[in-house]
């Protein structure tokens, strides 16, 4: 009935550095983009919104 013994500070820090990295990946995802690929996106969201715009029967009213 031996038990491995498990250093808990050893433990403890793989742990955190497992979450660091995983943090890390989902910010390479969201934020890694080149100035390109954002500019595309944005031009794209923008040609969007005017067709959208377009097909409009009746403009909003301002106040």
């Amino acid at each position: 009935m031996a038990a491995d013994v498990v250093n808990l500070r050893q433990f403890r820090k793989a742990k955190a550095r497992s979450e660091r990295e995983a943090t890390a990946e989902q910010n390479r995802i969201s934020h890694g983009r080149t100035k390109i690929e954002k500019s595309l996106t944005r031009a794209e969201n923008e040609m969007a919104a005017r067709l959208h715009e377009q097909g409009r029967i009746e403009k909003p009213e301002q106040d």
